[in-house]
C-alpha cells in the first residue's frame, strides 16, 4: 500500500530538474524556464549540455522573432536555466523528471542514486512513454513519489502531457504534477501504467502496421504517406512520421510494448530492425523510409525510390461521359465531382424518383458552394445540367466510365456488375468504391474483368482529395492508367493498392480505431482522455470515438470484421463493446447514440 506523501501544492514545484538533455528533455526545459520555474539540466555529457543550451538560446530566440516571447521574457528565461553532469546538483529540486534512454537499466540506476540525493517530499517522474512505471517505482526506495510525465515532441507546441500513476504512486503526488501541467498550459490526461500509454499504445501500434505493409511491397512509402494524409486528415503519413521520431526510437518502444502486450500489432516489423542497424534511422542520420538533404533535416530529397514522373507509358482510354449508379450521399457526391470536372454523368438509381432526389441533393450542394463563395452561380447550373437522373442501368449503354456506389454488400454489387456487363458498351471501365470487399469478386461477375477496377472515394467525396485506386490480378494496364488520368481531371490524388481487405486507409485506420475501444472496455481510460490524448499528442482532426460515431458503428464493425476475416490475427477480432453497441441499436450520430449521446438529425 503507498504510504501518504505530504500534499505538495503546485506553486511549491518551482525549482525542478530535468535529467537527460536530449530532443526532449531540452523542449521539457524551455517549457518549465518559460512558465517561471527554475530548471536543473543535468546529463552526464558537458558537450550534450552545451548543445542544449545552444538548441534552446535559439529556440527561444526564433520565439521571439514570432512574437510569442518578449526579449525580456527570453533573458529571464534563459537566465533560470543551469547545467550540470552530475544528479548530486538535484539536491534541492522539488520535481525530477528524469527523460533518459528507454532502458530499465538506466533509469533505475538513475532512480537509485537520486533516492539518496532529493528531499524525502521531492516527487520523482519518468518520461518514459513505454515502459513500466510501475516496475520503476519498486525499485525505489520511495515508491510512492515515482510515477510517469509523459511529454510529447516538440514539448513547447505540443499540449498533452499524460499523467501515468502506478498502484503504488501517492494521490497527492499525482495531483501535484497535474496541476502543474495546467500551469504549464498543458492539457494533462490521467491514465494507468500500460504500454505506451494511450496515445504511444495507440499510435506506435498504427506505425508498425504501415511499416510491414511497405515492407510487403503492398504500397509505396509515398502512397501509405498520401493515404493517411488526405484520407484522415493527418499532419504526417506514418512512414514520414517514423522518421521523424527515429527508426531505432520506435523499434526500441515497441519492444518494450511487445514484451509487456504480447500482441502481434507491437511485434515490430524486420524493417524497423533491417534500417537501424544499417544507421538509417531517419531524419537525425539523413535517411530512413526516405531520404533527406542533410542528417537532422527536414527536407526530402529524391532517391532510388521516388516514383518517376508522369504515367506508366501506357495511354489510358478515352472517357467522355460517366455513370454513377446508386442514389445515396456517396454517389450523389460523386456524380457530383465528375460533373464540376467537365465530364456528362447519368446518374441512375433502381427508381427515376431516387435519381431525382439524388440530384436535388446535388443541387443543395452546389448552392451551398456558391453561398460560401467556392463557386459562382452559373459554373453550378452548368454542373446541375452535366447530370442526367435515370432510373433504370440501361441508361449507361454509352457511357465511358461506370462507377457503382451501392450499398456495400458483395451479393448486392455482383448483381450489379453482370447487369453493367451486359449495358455498357466494350472498352466501358467498370469500376467499384467498395471500402473493404474484393474487387475481383465484383470482376469475375462480368465476362470483361480485365475492365474492372477500384476506385475507393472517401466521404464527402466533393471535399476529400483522396481515391484509393485497386488494381486486382486481372486488371487491365490502360484501365489502371485510364482511371488515373480521371483522378488528375476530377483532382483527386489517387494512390495505388492491392486487391485486399481494408486497402490502405482503413487496414491502419479500424485496427487503432478497435484499440481504442479496447482501452474504453477495459476502463484503461475514459473516452474524453482518449479523444484528447490523440487530438493533442497525435495531431489528430478528431479522436477515435468522436470519428466512429461519424463513421457509424456498424459500418466500423462491418470492416473490422472483414479485416479480422481477410488477416487471421487475433488482435484485429472486432472489441465486444463495439459489437454490443450496434446490437442494441446505438450506431452513432445516425441514430443519436453511438458511444456518445447526440442530437437527433
Amino acid at each position: 500500500m503507498a504510504a501518504p506523501l505530504s500534499p505538495a501544492p503546485s506553486s511549491a514545484l518551482r525549482t525542478i530538474a530535468v535529467v537527460g538533455l536530449g530532443t526532449m528533455g531540452t523542449g521539457i526545459t524551455e517549457v518549465l524556464a518559460t512558465a517561471g520555474r527554475e530548471v536543473i539540466g543535468i546529463d552526464i555529457s558537458e558537450a550534450q549540455a552545451a548543445r542544449s543550451l545552444a538548441a534552446l538560446e535559439a529556440s527561444t530566440a526564433r520565439a521571439v522573432e514570432r512574437g510569442r516571447l518578449t526579449q525580456q521574457e527570453r533573458d529571464d528565461a534563459l537566465a533560470r536555466v543551469r547545467t550540470c553532469t552530475g544528479l548530486a546538483a538535484a539536491a534541492d529540486a522539488d520535481l525530477v523528471i528524469e527523460v533518459a534512454p528507454e532502458s530499465y537499466e538506466i533509469k533505475q540506476q538513475i532512480f537509485r542514486e537520486l533516492d539518496g540525493i532529493v528531499r524525502p517530499e521531492a516527487i520523482l517522474a519518468t518520461g518514459t512513454n513505454a515502459l513500466s512505471v510501475t516496475r520503476l517505482a519498486a525499485d525505489s526506495a520511495c515508491p510512492e513519489r515515482v510515477l510517469g510525465l509523459h511529454f510529447f515532441n516538440p514539448a513547447p507546441a505540443m499540449k498533452l502531457v499524460e499523467v501515468v500513476s502506478s498502484v503504488l504512486t501517492a494521490p497527492a503526488a499525482v495531483a501535484a504534477v497535474t496541476d502543474l501541467a495546467l500551469e504549464l498550459g498543458k492539457e494533462p490526461v490521467a491514465v494507468g501504467d500500460r504500454p505506451g500509454f494511450v496515445a504511444d499504445g495507440l499510435l506506435f501500434g498504427y506505425l508498425n502496421q504501415a511499416a510491414a505493409m511497405y515492407e510487403a511491397k503492398y504500397a509505396s512509402r509515398e502512397d501509405i504517406d498520401a493515404a493517411m494524409r488526405l484520407g484522415c486528415g493527418l499532419p504526417m503519413g506514418p512512414l514520414a512520421l517514423l522518421d521523424l521520431i527515429g527508426v531505432d526510437t520506435a523499434r526500441t518502444v515497441l519492444e518494450a510494448m511487445y514484451a509487456e502486450s504480447h500482441d502481434r500489432l507491437h511485434a515490430p516489423a524486420p524493417i524497423l530492425k533491417q534500417l537501424g542497424e544499417a544507421g538509417l534511422t531517419g531524419r537525425k542520420s539523413g535517411r530512413g523510409f526516405y531520404t533527406y538533404d542533410a542528417p537532422g533535416g527536414a527536407t526530402v530529397v529524391p532517391d532510388a525510390l521516388t516514383p518517376a514522373a508522369g504515367t506508366s507509358g501506357t495511354p489510358g482510354r478515352t472517357v467522355r461521359s460517366v455513370g454513377v449508379a446508386g442514389s445515396g450521399t456517396m454517389a450523389s457526391g460523386i456524380a457530383e465531382v465528375f460533373a464540376k470536372a467537365g465530364y456528362d454523368v447519368v446518374l441512375a438509381a433502381r427508381s427515376e424518383e431516387k435519381a431525382q432526389t439524388a440530384k436535388a441533393r446535388i443541387g443543395k450542394s452546389l448552392a451551398r458552394s456558391v453561398d460560401k463563395g467556392r463557386l459562382t452561380a452559373e459554373a453550378a447550373a452548368q454542373t446541375l445540367e452535366r447530370i442526367t437522373p435515370a432510373g433504370s442501368y440501361d441508361a449507361f449503354a454509352d457511357v465511358d466510365l461506370a462507377v457503382e456506389a451501392v450499398a456495400e454488400d458483395l451479393d448486392v454489387k455482383r448483381q450489379l456488375f453482370a447487369a453493367l456487363d451486359k449495358v455498357c458498351k466494350p472498352g466501358a471501365v467498370l469500376a467499384t468504391t467498395t471500402s473493404s470487399l474484393p474487387v475481383v469478386a465484383l470482376a469475375r461477375a462480368t465476362s470483361r474483368p480485365q475492365d474492372v477496377i477500384g476506385m475507393h472515394f472517401f466521404n464527402p467525396a466533393p471535399a476529400m482529395k483522396l481515391v484509393e485506386v485497386v488494381r486486382t490480378v486481372l486488371t487491365a494496364e490502360d484501365v489502371h492508367a485510364t482511371v488515373h488520368e480521371v483522378c488528375g481531371r476530377i483532382r483527386k490524388h489517387a494512390v495505388d493498392c492491392g486487391d485486399r481487405a481494408g486497402f490502405i486507409v482503413n487496414a491502419l485506420l479500424f485496427p487503432y480505431l478497435n484499440n481504442a475501444i479496447k482501452m474504453v472496455q477495459e476502463h484503461y481510460a475514459s473516452l474524453d482522455d482518449i479523444d484528447a490524448a490523440m487530438k493533442l499528442g497525435g495531431g489528430y482532426p478528431m479522436g477515435p470515438f468522436e470519428l466512429l460515431d461519424v463513421v457509424g458503428l456498424d459500418v466500423s464493425l462491418a470492416i473490422e470484421k472483414v479485416l479480422h476475416r481477410e488477416f487471421r490475427d487475433p488482435g484485429l477480432a472486432p472489441a465486444p463493446l463495439l459489437e454490443h453497441l450496434v446490437a442494441a441499436g446505438c450506431l452513432g450520430r445516425k441514430t443519436g447514440r453511438g458511444f456518445r449521446e447526440h442530437a437527433r438529425r
